[in-house]
């Protein structure tokens, strides 16, 4: 065994002189590590938009009132996400959301840094390389790595790591620096009560000077954590519950293990695939034996792991407690977190670990194994975000468009909008702050080349944005002024008519039931359809004015024949 700093590729006499590269390799390897994941990270967010969460951010939150910066969002607080968005929309505006996804990756490559240095201190710079690149290429946490709204759970992540490293120093100003640490965790959100677990128990652990007259490193953030709970914090939803609390070792127990196999590549069947525990609970079953390994060989367990360890399990502990449906282990959403606190605490359970050229060299090999591995999910997770922005441009595009008659009610439900993440928008809140800060969505001309789903959503969404109403007269005959006409011939196929504002009117002549189709920017499908029209009635279709030239297209099915006449465009 080689001491824990030793050179990957080892060689030499000790007393051998090295070159700069040579002696900072582990620094410059993870140098061009973080620079290739940032860089891959923001290619795969071109031209994604916001999404879900994201809205209840920039509808619900105006203005500069404690209000909008302190209410919860779920059980969270947010304080510190909430002012990053007030300021990238102050100066850049909501037309693009890539200011948030640099950002969101600039947060991403601190932590992955941040854990470098932790994990340095214990183990060495090349297994630091490893567990950063790990940590950065973690592809089954693609919500988190892909979703600038997740910086709520990342910021409080980089700010605990930072806090336990000011701990290392053991003295004043280290502790001085802790506590400011933890209070900014504990303002991204709740998850920075799991280091504020770790500085308790380092506190009361007595692992530096001083004793408990360092108790304030925690005490403050706590107290402004109380403050902001009685004030606002208590009024958030909760499922806690004694069943979640009993059912909590085992969600523990599976959010260790799925994190394991997320880090090595061996977690994850696709985005819509299920988690592989199988392999998730052998390798907590390996490292479990690697512990007991490194624990013999060293004849004495460390305190130190403690406050790592007690962070660890209050990250699940406390996850498990608010269990409800959609909040598995398992979820996306956990990776990141659950294989940062994996990696600190494998950190802190080797400590002092040496390892060898042969070692270093196998661990670099399942390194990079595991993140080209993760690249599928991470590339599916991309796929995914870049459907929902096809979406939500074409549905907010859409709204734009209708916005002279759109009632101000107006709410893109799942029904209408084609995804559940647009249900904090309406038309009341979207327009005034489109007004402000620019518009995300596609304009009419963008909507005409826009992928064939967000053509198709526009034209739902502006049927019921308008909105398109359409009427049975039950008339044999068209009333006069009706506008010119087209005759459609019995037994002719269906046949489609171009149309304006105004209303139109198609007779159908006796016989069976016809149908008829309208579509604006869909291209070759007719998204809403109408069947069980009466033969030998009359049907007014009215379309209010808007802020497109597009014509409309309706088509027309009616064995029998039919007229259509409508304003001239």
């Amino acid at each position: 065994m080689e001491p824990a700093g030793s050179d990957i590729g080892g060689g030499g006499a000790a007393a051998e002189p090295r070159s700069w590269a040579r002696a900072n390799a582990p620094v410059l390897v993870l140098g061009l590590v973080v620079v290739a994941a940032s860089a891959l990270l923001l290619k795969l967010a071109a031209g994604l938009t916001f999404y879900q969460d994201s809205w209840a951010f920039l509808m619900h939150r105006q203005g500069l009132s404690a209000d909008a910066f302190l209410q919860p969002h779920n059980e969270h607080i947010v304080l510190i996400a909430v002012a990053i968005q007030k300021v990238l929309l102050a100066i850049f505006g909501m037309s693009s959301a890539a200011p948030e996804f640099v950002v969101m990756t600039a947060f991403l490559a601190a932590t992955a840094v941040l854990l470098f240095v932790y994990v340095r201190r214990r183990l060495g710079p090349w297994p630091a390389v490893f567990a950063a690149t790990l940590l950065l290429f973690v592809g089954p946490a693609w919500q988190v790595l892909l979703w600038p709204f997740e910086i709520v759970f990342v910021g409080s992540l980089t700010s605990g790591i930072a806090m336990l490293l000011a701990l290392d120093r053991g003295d004043r100003r280290g502790d001085v620096a802790a506590c400011v640490l933890l209070a900014i965790s504990l303002g991204f959100s709740s998850l920075g009560l799991s280091f504020a677990v770790a500085a308790v128990v380092d506190v009361a652990l007595g692992l530096h000077r001083r004793g408990f007259l360092r108790a304030y490193v925690f005490l403050l953030p706590l107290l402004l954590f109380a403050v902001w709970y009685l004030g606002w914090g208590s009024s958030a939803e909760n499922h806690v519950t004694a069943q979640n609390i009993l059912d909590s070792p085992g969600y523990m127990l599976e959010g260790i293990a799925v994190s394991l196999a997320n880090l090595l590549g061996l977690g994850s069947a696709g985005i819509d695939g299920p988690p592989s525990l199988r392999w998730g609970w052998a390798l907590s079953v390996l490292g479990a034996l690697l512990f007991v390994w490194a624990l013999v060989r060293r004849h004495r367990f460390s305190a130190r792991v403690l406050p790592v360890a007690a962070a660890t399990a209050s990250f699940w502990v406390l996850t498990a407690s608010n269990y409800t449906v959609g909040r598995e282990a398992t979820l996306s959403r956990y990776a990141y977190a659950g294989g940062v606190f994996t990696l600190l605490l494998a950190a802190d359970l080797l400590r002092g670990v040496r390892f060898g050229r042969v070692a270093l060299w196998a661990a670099a090999v399942v390194t990079a194994a595991a993140a080209i591995a993760n690249l599928q999910p991470l590339q599916e997770g991309r796929d995914f975000f870049r459907e929902q922005a096809v979406i939500t441009k074409a549905d907010l595009g859409a709204m734009e468009i209708a916005q002279r008659t759109i009632d101000p009610g107006f709410e893109l439900t799942p029904e209408i909008a084609g995804t559940p993440s647009l249900i904090d928008v309406f038309a009341h809140e979207y327009f005034p702050v489109e007004r402000e800060y620019g518009s995300p969505a596609y304009s009419p001309r963008a909507l005409l080349t826009a992928p064939p789903l967000g053509r198709r959503q526009a034209d739902v969404v502006l049927v019921y944005a308008l909105p398109v109403e359409l009427e049975i007269e039950r008339e044999t005959a068209l009333p006069p002024g009706s506008g010119p006409c087209t005759a459609i011939a019995p037994g002719s196929a269906p046949r489609a008519v171009r149309l304006g504002p105004g209303v139109a009117r198609v007779a159908v002549a006796p016989g069976p039931d016809a149908a008829l189709g309208l579509r604006r920017f869909a291209a070759g499908e007719y998204p809403i359809n109408n069947r069980g029209i009466p033969g030998g009635s009359v049907v007014a279709l009215r379309i209010p004015p808007d802020r497109s030239q597009q014509p409309w297209l309706l088509r027309i099915e009616a064995r029998q024949g039919a007229r259509v006449c409508a304003p001239s465009l």
